[in-house]
């Protein structure tokens, strides 16, 4: 184990002294050539034709994120002196903050997430340039999840959080290992890696080698750095060792995006993803984290580096997450439902209100979720608001009393076919997520206090 880790530090050192060399490189206009070339070796019959595709589209986005910088600046202005009367404003002040929310739709916070998906998805691409002669991971195109891409986080204190599928190198495999016994949707798991043959490929392409068949000495000397060696842990996937590396890739990766001459990017302390801070020199930030995760056959559900509220027992567990199946959910949502749809006004006004409660934002949405399937999508619209807010509140009331919120992907029928699930969701039991105060007579005494401060709220401002 200390042999394996030793490995790896010094592999890292390496990578970085390389990376460093590059850096120099990119100063002195060589390393343009030098990418160049090394594409060209790779790709004997597309490397030009790619790298100028490449170059064009990092121009191209350099203009878009300064374009949509001007765009949005100019929203921005007209708002500054909104915002800056409304910080010093009372937090509890969310009439003006609702009439807002229904005056202005966040197509603000929707463009936001298409440029820094935009931005993310070209670090990737450059992050698999600089890892080209490596075989490690496959980086896929990433996924925005969670409130952001949901379509309703406060835009004071948003996170934009992306998922990025890892897929093994050729000539390796994942198994998912799920634990045995946990409760869906909060299982964890293990990624086992496995080399597998590519013997016949090899024969027929001459493209890669087959690490399964080839001497240990000789892969040592001709390959690499391989993934089992400094990725893993005892043949099962290492997410601290994997942000690691993705972490000390990103950096540099950052170097060859035109937007570095404009932005400086932090990478921020964390063990189990890559957390991103992007500064303007207008003094601007944006908050970004990219999440790893390993996806469960055809299904959109992931075995995912969250970090679980209890804590994981080892870094080569991970936890199952149903972010991707419940931003398809708002977005199936977003094209059946009204233009001028109160669900995610609804949404954001109980996150304001929620505040200083033991009810979670999930809670929340997961009652928002069960409704949107229940009451007719043309009856949310924003003449309905107080009703829908009305209805929300009656819905966590009944929850309350009988003690029981069902998750609303397991077991639920009314999920719609085009949120791609496992079987083994559809056919699962509905998981009760207040379990908790069946259990605990305090908890749900606690529970009941909260809703009553709840329901105050609402009377003060409606």
């Amino acid at each position: 184990m200390q042999q394996r880790e030793e490995q790896l530090r010094q592999e890292m050192i390496r990578l970085q002294q390389e990376f460093d060399k590059m850096t120099q490189e990119l100063q002195s206009g060589l390393f343009l050539k030098n990418m160049l070339l090394a594409m060209w070796e790779v790709w004997p019959f597309g490397a030009l034709p790619g790298a100028l595709v490449l170059l064009f589209k990092l121009f191209w986005m350099a203009t878009e994120v300064d374009s949509d910088e001007s765009e949005s600046s100019s929203d921005e202005s007209s708002s500054s002196s909104e915002e800056e009367e409304e910080a010093p404003v009372n937090e509890w002040d969310v009439g003006r903050f609702l009439m807002q929310q229904m005056q202005v739709p966040v197509l603000h916070l929707a463009k936001r997430c298409k440029v820094v998906e935009a931005l993310v998805g070209d670090l990737l691409h450059a992050c698999h340039l600089i890892t080209l002669n490596t075989p490690l991971l496959r980086l896929e195109q990433c996924i925005g999840v969670g409130s952001a891409f949901e379509g309703w986080s406060s835009h004071w204190d948003t996170v934009y959080s992306l998922l990025v599928p890892l897929k093994p190198p050729t000539g390796h495999c994942f198994h998912l290992e799920l634990g045995a016994g946990g409760e869906l949707p909060a299982r964890h798991g293990r990624v086992r890696v496995e080399l597998e043959c590519v013997c016949l490929r090899q024969q027929l392409l001459g493209d890669v080698r087959c690490f399964l068949h080839r001497p240990e000495a000789e892969l040592g000397r001709n390959q690499g750095p391989c993934l089992l060696q400094y990725l893993c842990s005892h043949s099962y996937l290492d997410v601290e060792k994997t942000a690691c590396w993705f972490q000390l890739t990103a950096m540099n990766a950052w170097l060859l995006l035109p937007a570095s001459h404009r932005c400086r990017l932090t990478v921020l302390r964390s063990s189990r993803s890559c957390k991103l801070r992007l500064e303007k020199v207008s003094g601007r930030s944006l908050s970004i984290e990219i999440l790893f995760g390993v996806q469960q056959g055809d299904s959109r559900v992931f075995l995912t580096s969250q970090q679980a509220r209890a804590g994981l027992p080892s870094s080569t567990t991970w936890l199952e997450s149903c972010a991707v199946p419940e931003m398809l959910f708002f977005r199936f949502v977003a094209r059946q439902a009204p233009q001028d749809s109160c669900h995610l006004t609804c949404l954001n006004l109980f996150a304001r209100l929620l505040e200083g409660t033991g009810f979670s934002t999930y809670c929340l949405k997961t009652v928002l979720m069960h409704l949107l399937t229940v009451i007719p999508l043309s009856r949310w619209h924003r003449g309905h608001l107080l009703e829908r807010v009305d209805g929300i509140l009656q819905y966590l009331q009944r929850c309350l009393e009988d003690k029981q919120l069902h998750h609303f992907l397991l077991g639920n029928e009314r999920v719609p076919r085009e949120v791609p699930l496992p079987v083994a969701f559809q056919t699962a039991s509905p998981l009760n997520l207040f379990q908790r105060l069946a259990q605990e007579p305090d908890a749900h005494a606690q529970a009941l206090r909260d809703f009553r401060r709840l329901q105050v709220r609402l009377r003060s401002l409606l």
